[in-house]
């Protein structure tokens, strides 16, 4: 693997909590674990391996980006997420001393590893290769404008990938078949309480049959193909799962129109239908992805 990481414009909310280090760490230790799901059964179907040269949008602490590049494959990350981005080095470049590490260096991991802050160079590979696969597993769908930021993206990232390369846009299943979905409601009731009600981007909504569809099409690819993922949410406790659900960003609109003491509280009610006698939490899901050509 030749993992990049690159800091960019990707949905940045300048109204995350002062504790972004916190959440970041939240983030990675409690909910990203949520979607390998995903990752494994995308990286099934479009054969991830050596030969693969990936450019991940939204790649978060970087768990996707580590699944690919056990599979071999070269790894290049986009996100705008300055804290969930130093917790991804700290995953796939532990040293930043191995940026300039001779090509034949033992560790895969010391070849000419990158990393690129917000506004450098574009977001080649590390090899300087145009990319075969763009995913984007930071699933969409469920807060208003949550797809804003990516078509843009998306546009740019077209470029630095050989013709006929595949993208993947990842999103939340049927309401109805998520569980979290009657958790998510909490925020956009919170987040209607205020007055006037928020109607900011951020928002909860419902997710839409055409999510994906639509930003495949705004973006100018191709759809060739789409799947379904059973990707359960399991936490050790309410306590845990209040933590891992604040830390997705879905709620920071309920935060912003009450307070955060009061969305934890009504979190922690709308979890009790899935606590488990143990007590751990339980709530089973189903993610979509759509795989698009350029």
């Amino acid at each position: 693997m030749t993992p990049t990481l690159v800091r960019n414009q990707l949905g940045a909310d300048a109204s995350a909590p002062a504790d972004a280090g916190t959440r970041a760490r939240d983030w990675a230790e409690i909910q990203e674990r949520m979607l390998a799901p995903l990752y494994e059964a995308v990286y099934d179907r479009m054969e991830v391996g050596a030969a693969t040269r990936m450019l991940s949008l939204g790649c978060g602490s970087g768990l996707a980006m580590l699944v690919a590049a056990a599979r071999g494959a070269q790894v290049t990350g986009v996100d705008s997420d300055r804290e969930r981005l130093a917790l991804a080095r700290a995953r796939l470049l532990p040293d930043a001393g191995w940026d300039d590490a001779p090509a034949h260096s033992p560790h895969p991991a010391r070849r000419r590893a990158r990393l690129v802050e917000d506004g450098g160079p574009a977001p080649v590979g590390a090899d300087g290769a145009p990319y075969n696969l763009i995913t984007v597993f930071e699933p969409i769908g469920c807060a208003a404008g949550d797809s804003e930021g990516l078509v843009p993206a998306l546009r740019s990232a077209v470029p630095l990938a050989v013709r006929g390369a595949a993208v993947v846009l990842a999103g939340w299943g049927p309401p109805e078949r998520c569980a979290t979905a009657a958790v998510l409601r909490v925020a956009a009731r919170l987040a209607d309480s205020a007055r006037p009600p928020r109607t900011e981007p951020g928002r909860w909504r419902p997710t839409l049959r055409d999510d994906l569809e639509d930003v495949a099409a705004r973006a100018g690819l191709k759809p060739d193909g789409s799947g379904r993922v059973s990707c359960p949410f399991g936490y050790a406790d309410v306590g845990s799962a209040v933590r891992g659900l604040l830390s997705t960003g879905l709620f920071d609109a309920a935060v912003r129109a009450t307070d955060r003491s009061q969305v934890e509280k009504e979190i922690a009610e709308a979890l009790h239908p899935y606590r488990r006698e143990d007590g751990t939490v339980w709530m089973p899901n189903v993610f979509r992805y759509l795989v698009c050509v350029t």
